[in-house]
């Protein structure tokens, strides 16, 4: 059972990214995913949420401005990630929700000038 993130990297406030988390190992279409990040020096907070059916759910601070998707078929969850703020700094993890919690090991977005 594995979750491995990408796609993050340095952009300019205003900018765009699309971070994938690529799952395995797992029946993947069975289990709603999110995306959760942490900043240095705060907590990990949930950034947004996707049912198995697809229906979602967004940080307040994020709505508008991120989307949450998925694609079963290749068993992949995206974040894409528009009109990027130096307060969405942070490291981004993709988590698979359910009894037996799955964490993938992070990738950092910077946005900065």
């Amino acid at each position: 059972v594995q979750l491995v993130e990408s796609g993050g990297g340095l952009v300019q406030p205003g900018g765009s990214l699309r971070l994938s988390c690529a799952a395995s190992g797992f029946s993947f279409s069975s289990y709603s995913m999110s995306w959760y990040r942490q900043a240095p020096g705060k907590e990990r907070e949930l950034v947004a949420t996707i049912s198995s059916l697809g229906s979602t759910y967004y940080l307040a601070s994020v709505k508008g401005r991120f989307t949450i998707s998925r694609d079963n078929a290749k068993n992949l969850v995206y974040l894409q990630m528009d009109s990027l703020k130096p307060e969405d700094t942070a490291m981004y993890y993709c988590k698979r929700v359910g009894p037996v919690v799955i964490w993938g090991q992070g990738t950092q977005v910077t946005v900065s000038s």
